[in-house]
């Protein structure tokens, strides 16, 4: 009998989660494969960026909604502090409410579009609305599916550049799992001024030893029903936590609430929602000052005695995996394997259907019932 995280692969067919149960456990697969792909569009890819990136008036946006949006929020600091040009995280559904914030259209502007499907209508109108604002940009489109709306919008456009996912990324079920990784660790690739193959390739072994490794804590944690979560992290890792959550609050249909915040950020308020039935989760951060930090509010919320439990994912954490000291945007996706199966099995818990938890269609797969206004109308 084949199992996967503890429960065969049988049941997961009859509740309705075997997509989202192996498109999580495939992601080390799909990170080796992403690996091979990019040793052959790296080179295009170079050449399409150019020097851009060394400029230090070039501004570079990384956009998308939701899960999106939280790959360039992960990523953008690191891609900043490696070069001259400015990097920032906007998401499609800032840009497109508030224009006039973001662009100038004598700025010289690239555009990163994360997208799983492409056809998300904020993703087209993000891009149209740059193109209709900055006449010089260009863009560089990350996206799973080559027949996606966002991959057709510009065929044949010299200023753009699609860069595609392997095609099992294109995640069936309602989660973003493997799609995300894959744009995470596509875009920290193609824009790394020393771009290792070889690094995805370890990825992949630590992948697969961490979901081996976790599968039966991770199951047991997740068997404990808890009406909250809470993700905390610091750096990059702080936007990881809020996909962490935003995958709980999913797979949940919004059963188990759940939030966010910085582990320093906390204090400030936001720890008046732990309750006895409230988990906490810390995602490790990589840099010693950090950890100094976090381990404070580890040690402090325990003693509190408050959460019905306080852990901590990451190297050397309860759930943890030896990793190398590489920065946080690239160890993200290990720890984000741990936020995944601990949701599915939360959704099962709760006896939904993880690979479509809304089945009232009040939330979509692909987001629906956006009207799109155009910018001079107003």
């Amino acid at each position: 009998m084949t199992t996967l995280f503890q429960r065969a692969t049988t049941d997961w067919r009859d509740i309705g989660g075997l997509d989202t149960a192996e498109e999580i456990a495939h992601q080390p697969a799909m990170w080796r494969a992403l690996a091979a792909s990019l040793k052959v569009e790296q080179s295009a890819v170079a050449a399409f960026l150019g020097d851009c990136l060394r400029d230090p008036q070039q501004r570079v946006i990384l956009t998308g909604a939701g899960s999106s949006a939280y790959v360039g929020e992960i990523i953008a600091d690191e891609i900043n502090a490696a070069w001259p040009a400015q990097v920032r995280a906007i998401s499609t559904t800032s840009l497109l409410t508030h224009p006039a914030l973001y662009l100038e259209a004598d700025a010289p502007t690239l555009l990163v579009s994360f997208a799983r499907s492409g056809n998300s209508p904020e993703s087209t109108a993000a891009v149209q609305l740059v193109r209709d604002l900055v006449p010089g940009a260009r863009f560089l489109n990350i996206t799973c599916n080559a027949d996606g709306a966002l991959a057709q919008q510009s065929a044949g456009d010299e200023r753009t550049f699609n860069l595609l996912m392997p095609a099992a990324s294109c995640d069936r079920g309602f989660a973003m799992t493997s799609s995300l990784t894959c744009m995470l660790l596509a875009a920290l690739s193609v824009l790394d001024p020393d771009f290792q193959p070889q690094r995805l390739e370890t990825l992949a072994t630590l992948g697969e030893q961490a979901l081996s490794q976790w599968s039966a804590p991770v199951a047991a944690l997740a068997a404990q029903r808890v009406s909250r979560v809470v993700y905390l992290g610091s750096g990059p890792l702080e936007s990881l936590a809020k996909e962490a959550a935003l995958k709980i609050l999913e797979l949940t249909a919004g059963q188990v609430m759940a939030m966010s915040n910085s582990a320093l950020g906390f204090r400030h308020g936001p720890k008046a929602a732990v309750t006895r039935d409230t988990l906490v989760v810390l995602f490790r951060s990589a840099d010693p000052l950090s950890r100094r930090y976090e381990q404070d509010l580890v040690e402090e919320l325990r003693r509190d005695q408050v959460a019905s439990g306080v852990l901590t994912v990451g190297a050397g954490g309860d759930i943890g995996i030896d990793a190398p000291a590489w920065p946080d945007a690239w160890l993200a996706p290990l720890w984000l394997l741990m936020a995944q199966q601990y949701a599915l099995h939360q959704s099962a818990l709760l006896q939904l259907r993880p690979d479509n938890p809304f089945t009232g269609g009040i939330v979509n797969r692909v987001v629906q019932g956006v009207t799109i206004y155009r910018h001079d109308e107003f």
